[in-house]
């Protein structure tokens, strides 16, 4: 038995009015999903524990199955293990988005946000942009290193963990009241923002019509994780398939095999047909018997704002991976156990993460089950199927008690 997750980064949402009242994962056009759903059980599970935030970061670990009240020590340390920071366990490790501030002519405090990822912009563009800021900020006690696209990450050797606020929480609004407290990280943030505001690249990136990545914003600081080995835990050669390092880091952390796609890169025209074509080879021919599709382009358009993008990488999800994944394994005579769902929610309306059940479905080649309903928010709620402790879901996945 092979065992698949597809994880749709922030796919559920809110009833949306232009929708026809429905959400973006039951207006989309999904016929792989729509001919899996009958045969499958669907439900709702909680990954984020009460009393924590709702981000990738908890929720990923609860569905691989980490209980992130037990496990979770900070989002930026394990994106840190992806990109091979060499973190001492006193290090903190810190989130540096470089995002998109506006520029009229006011004192800092009085910017908006206007865009946490800087229109997407790509690692080769950001890094010489980051290496910009580095050169002019990085001393003794904060060393800047490269992530992906605008997510990079600053190693604080001398610091403890403070309260930083999400970027991705703020947009359209002042920066004002969400800036750092400490004194050290509130002037790097306002010497980024000199140094990058009229940096040729974003000079170049205004005449274009793009967003300028123009000031570090700092969050998700935390400690070195320390996560029990994946196969440990399940018996299970697992790796995982994504484009954030968020995620690549988590499988570091799980001593998980991480398989990296060309020309995925998190947006919603990322490699979805590489990501699946990874996933079926690690599976027949890889010697892995569990793997983890993350696509976070669904998270990306919930942040946007857009309900037609969202709607999109959906349907890209759908016609590109999770169709073509089910025909190539079926047609090899593999069996498997595969659960679609996403993390969190991010509605469109709000812009940013909640921490609302989630759907799920659980398809198993070898025992179809036969029922009417369709896979979306309403009818998982209506099944009956309740998971409150996110991180005990991967059990059904792999007949666990």
């Amino acid at each position: 038995m092979k065992y698949v997750i597809v994880l749709c980064d922030g796919m559920a949402d809110e009833p949306i009015e232009a929708l026809g009242g429905k959400t973006p994962l039951e207006y989309a056009d999904t016929k792989a999903l729509d001919s899996l759903s009958g045969k499958s059980e669907i439900g709702v599970a909680y990954t984020i524990p009460e009393g924590m935030s709702p981000g990738s970061d908890t929720a990923n670990l609860a569905v691989l199955g980490y209980d992130p009240k037990k496990y979770y020590s900070g989002r930026s340390p394990l994106e840190a293990l992806s990109i091979g920071v060499p973190m001492e366990d006193t290090d903190i490790a810190i989130r540096c988005n470089i995002v998109t501030l506006s520029e009229e002519d006011v004192p800092f405090e009085e910017l908006t946000i206007i865009d946490h990822s800087s229109g997407e912009i790509s690692t080769e563009d950001c890094d010489v942009l980051l290496k910009a800021v580095a050169k002019e900020l990085a001393n003794d006690r904060f060393q800047f290193y490269t992530g992906t696209s605008y997510r990079h990450c600053l190693i604080d050797k001398k610091g403890s963990v403070i309260p930083l606020t999400p970027p991705h929480d703020i947009l359209t609004r002042k920066i004002g009241e969400y800036l750092p407290k400490d004194p050290a990280f509130l002037d790097m943030m306002k010497k980024s923002y000199a140094i990058l505001k009229d940096h040729p690249m974003n000079i170049e990136r205004k005449k274009a019509g793009l967003n300028p990545a123009n000031c570090c914003w700092f969050w998700g600081a935390g400690t070195k994780p320390k996560l029990t080995s994946f196969e440990e835990k399940t018996g299970l050669h697992g790796a995982m398939i994504s484009a954030v390092d968020l995620l690549k880091g988590i499988a570091v952390g799980a001593k998980m095999d991480v398989i990296n796609v060309e020309g995925a890169n998190g947006g919603l025209n990322t490699n979805y047909e590489g990501k699946g074509e990874a996933a079926f080879k690690a599976l027949t021919e890889g010697g892995c018997d569990f793997v983890y599709i993350h696509i976070e382009a669904p998270d990306e358009m919930g942040h946007q704002g857009s309900y037609e993008r969202k709607v999109k990488s959906i349907e890209n999800i759908d016609a590109k991976i999770i169709g073509p994944l089910v025909e190539k394994l079926k047609t090899s005579g593999t069996d498997f156990r595969l659960m679609v769902l996403p993390d969190h929610p991010t509605p469109v309306r709000l812009r940013t993460h909640t921490s609302d059940g989630i759907p799920y479905l659980l398809y198993d080649s070898t025992n179809e089950q036969d029922h009417t309903w369709k896979y979306n928010e309403k009818e998982a709620y209506e099944a009956h199927n309740t998971v409150l402790d996110g991180y005990k879901l991967i059990n059904k996945l792999l007949e666990k008690k």
